[in-house]
């Protein structure tokens, strides 16, 4: 098992922080480290960390092999009886992102790990406001919908949400199919909007993707929690736009419809944020691999 073997050193060191600090994890020393580093780099063709006097800092493609096979040797590691309850996941993690995200993917991707000694206190709330807390010192982690730019927050890609126009079936049939190809601002006039904010963040950007302007449509309603922007476009209030991932289910009970299907998707990325420069703990390196890993299984969301 030497392949595993040098992944393993490796994960050690990239939830560490060092070489030292991973070499007594692992119970060898430390040369015996930077040789099974040396090994892996060897082989993988690049350097994977940047060594300082304060430890190391992953490259991106360490990041992107951490993200891939760390979950992966965990469960070879626990398989073969090479590791108990890894120590790695023991700590406190602080996350936050949206309340619908956090809700159907972030948490239940996360609640196995809760059963392996990690302690997760989550924060629900708009990406703006808990990007602040996190650069702040408040939060470690947020799935973020909007990519933060300098500062105190750096943030990767997780995953690309995909956005649809949906309505209630009997509203749907109050739209001209002909006009809606010829004049989709002008057929979709007469349709009332649910919003998530009142400044219609979503419906809007939507609306100017697609069609090059602000809906003119008025607004029935306004609820800053897309479930229930969900569930009143079910009852008939109006109409609104969604990511796929939380429309999907009524879609196939048929209980909305998509409006308009553009050619190209509308789409929004998912980012993990975390703050510049704080120490990449290993629960907080563990959590971060298990959502990455986990958004491959998403799909667009």
């Amino acid at each position: 098992m030497a392949h595993l073997d040098l992944l393993s050193t490796f994960l050690e060191i990239y939830r560490a922080g060092s070489l030292s600090a991973a070499a007594q994890r692992l119970g060898i020393t430390q040369p015996a480290v930077t040789g099974q580093l040396a090994r892996l780099e060897e082989q993988v063709g690049e350097p994977l960390f940047v060594r300082s006097r304060g430890g190391v800092t992953p490259t991106p493609r360490a990041a992107a092999l951490a993200a891939r096979v760390g979950l992966h040797v965990d469960g070879l590691r626990d398989a073969l009886g090479s590791a108990d309850e890894p120590a790695t996941l023991r700590g406190t993690i602080r996350v936050g992102g949206a309340a619908e995200v956090m809700t159907l993917r972030v948490l239940p991707a996360l609640a196995p790990l809760t059963g392996r000694g990690l302690h997760v206190l989550a924060t629900l709330g708009r990406a703006d406001d808990l990007l602040r807390i996190l650069a702040s010192g408040g939060l470690d982690l947020v799935v973020s919908a909007v990519r933060p730019t300098g500062g105190e927050v750096v943030a990767v890609p997780l995953v690309d949400e995909e956005f649809l126009l949906v309505a209630p079936p009997a509203m749907a049939h109050t739209v001209d199919a002909r006009r809606l190809r010829e004049r989709p601002v002008e057929a979709l006039a007469h349709l009332p909007l649910v919003a998530y904010a009142q400044d219609l963040p979503i419906v809007r950007r939507y609306w100017r993707s697609e069609f090059g302007r602000r809906p003119p449509n008025p607004v029935a309603l306004v609820v800053s929690d897309l479930r229930a922007v969900l569930a009143v476009v079910e009852a008939g209030a109006g109409v609104s736009v969604l990511p796929r991932y939380l429309a999907d289910p009524a879609l196939a009970a048929g209980t909305v419809v998509q409006l308009h299907e553009p050619e190209f998707p509308p789409l929004n990325t998912l980012y993990l944020a975390t703050r510049r420069g704080a120490p990449a703990g290993p629960a907080l390196a563990v959590v971060r691999e298990h959502l990455q890993e986990a958004a491959r299984t998403w799909g667009g969301l």
